[in-house]
């Protein structure tokens, strides 16, 4: 447990912005063997600023953060902690793990245990309004 807190406080998410096409791209390139994933560059990708604003508002960072200290045995325990409904948790933290903010574990007796396994989230903007991706390396 001392050790996988350890490791959480110790890891960033880097995250980027690219629209669908991008993604595809440069996925094939990598594939191809054309492109090299680099150890900075970003692991989730969302295809637009409002959609990354929309996944991480205020109100699901706090949630996260609670996540992250208490560390709940369940769904139920984490609805009540945050004071949220449990249908309306268990939505969020769906569309979480689908961009790998949370990890959804089996616990005890068929329980859904939520895990952070970050510690932070780093973005990765362009200036550009369509990011290039294979133009950076």
């Amino acid at each position: 447990m001392l050790r996988e807190r350890l490791f959480l406080f110790m890891t960033t998410l880097k995250v980027g912005i690219a629209s669908y096409e991008q993604m595809k791209a440069r996925t094939l390139a990598v594939a191809r063997g054309e492109k090299r994933l680099r150890r900075d560059d970003p692991r989730i990708w969302f295809t637009s600023i409002e959609s990354f604003a929309k996944v991480l508002s205020d109100r699901n960072r706090a949630l996260l953060a609670l996540i992250a200290e208490t560390q709940p045995g369940s769904l139920a325990e984490l609805a009540e902690l945050s004071g949220r409904a449990k249908s309306n948790l268990s939505r969020t933290l769906k569309t979480m793990e689908r961009y790998s903010l949370v990890q959804l574990r089996k616990g005890q007796g068929g329980t859904i245990a939520p895990r952070v396994p970050y510690s932070g989230i780093a973005l990765a903007v362009s200036l550009e309004p369509q990011m290039d991706t294979e133009a950076r390396g």
